[in-house]
C-alpha cells in the first residue's frame, strides 16, 4: 500500500511540475517572439506600401499613353 501512495505522488509530482513547466515555457516563448512579430510586421508594411506605389505609377504611365490605333487585319 505504500508503494501505490508513493507512486500516485510521484505521478502527481511529475504532472504538477510538467504543468509549471509548460505554463512558465509558453510565457516566456510569447515574450521572445512578441517584439519580432512587430518588426516583421513593419517589414511587410513597407513592402506593400514599396508595392502599391510601384503599381500606382505604373498605371499612371499606362494611363497616359495614347490609345492605340485599331489597325484593320483584312487585305
Amino acid at each position: 500500500m505504500a508503494m501505490l501512495n508513493f507512486l500516485v505522488g510521484l505521478l502527481l509530482g511529475v504532472l504538477i511540475g510538467g504543468a509549471l513547466c509548460v505554463r512558465y515555457l509558453r510565457r516566456e516563448i510569447a515574450a521572445n517572439v512578441g517584439p519580432q512579430l512587430r518588426q516583421l510586421n513593419l517589414k511587410i508594411e513597407t513592402i506593400e506600401s514599396v508595392l502599391n506605389l510601384a503599381l500606382l505609377t505604373r498605371h499612371t504611365e499606362l494611363a497616359s499613353l495614347p490609345p492605340l490605333s485599331a489597325k484593320s487585319t483584312r487585305d
